[in-house]
């Protein structure tokens, strides 16, 4: 991975294919990194063959880039200035931008305060729980937080635990990070969003919530139900893949190829 430095922080960060090609950005969910939740599931490779340049990068907090632990640094809006940085070190001026849980939402802020700069949105795992919530993180953060990782009964925060832990991570981190990540959005705010976005959540998805709930208060949006799949198992889907194919052909970006 290559670095780039925002706000004091080393963001690293995959830029695979040639720079004449249509750009997608991705942007990981938490406790994820770019290798975990693109690289692995084969996403930066299905791109890339199909004649994307696709760009990846690590959270602050996340994966090989810089840690804080004050959860100030970690609003949505602050993480979306990250995603924008990085396209300005890039010199992309407009890509499609592809998100998965948390990154979704932090896709949504870059979309809201940044809108010339994305010309699609798929959001994956995250349906109007954008909205509503995703219930009760806090026994997550305590989950993070334990230093016997035997004593969290709480099948949630558990899930989290085991995976901050198999991933490496810094989870102190991360206990900072899910305290302010949440920021909800309104309903007007979704409905500021006018790029055309694809809205992706697994049939048992027990966090992301529905995602044609979400896509109705959306002016430009539809939704793709992800047959069978839960929040872990629906970022490699591969009818997941089909469909965000299908829709990246639907919205090119003017005058570059892919």
């Amino acid at each position: 991975m290559t670095f780039f430095r925002h706000e004091s922080f080393d963001i690293a960060y995959v830029d695979s294919g040639p720079a004449n090609q249509e750009p997608i950005l991705l942007i990981h969910g938490f406790a994820s990194s770019a290798k975990v939740n693109w690289i692995t599931p084969g996403w930066i490779k299905t791109l890339t063959e199909a004649g994307y340049r696709t760009v990846a990068f690590d959270h602050r907090g996340h994966g090989r880039s810089s840690k804080s632990y004050d959860p100030e640094d970690y609003t949505p809006t602050r993480m979306a200035g990250d995603a924008v940085a990085l396209l300005d070190h890039l010199g992309i001026p407009i890509a499609h931008v592809m998100g998965y849980s948390m990154g979704a939402r932090v896709s949504a802020f870059l979309a809201l305060d940044h809108p010339e700069r994305v010309r699609s949105l798929i959001f994956g795992g995250l349906g109007i729980g954008m909205v509503d919530g995703v219930g009760d993180w806090d026994p997550i953060a305590e989950a993070l937080s334990a230093e016997d990782p035997g004593t969290v009964t709480h099948p949630r925060g558990k899930m989290f635990r085991t995976f901050a832990d198999q991933t490496g991570s810094d989870r102190r981190a991360l206990a900072a990070c899910i305290s302010t990540s949440r920021e909800l959005l309104t309903v007007d705010e979704m409905a500021r969003i006018t790029q055309p976005t694809l809205v992706a959540v697994g049939t048992k998805d027990d966090i992301g919530g529905s995602a044609s709930e979400l896509a109705t208060l959306m002016p430009n949006a539809e939704a793709f139900d992800i047959e069978g799949r839960d929040h872990m198992l629906s970022v490699g889907d591969r009818t997941f893949k089909k469909r965000a194919l299908e829709f990246l052909r639907m919205h090119p970006i003017e005058g570059l190829a892919r």
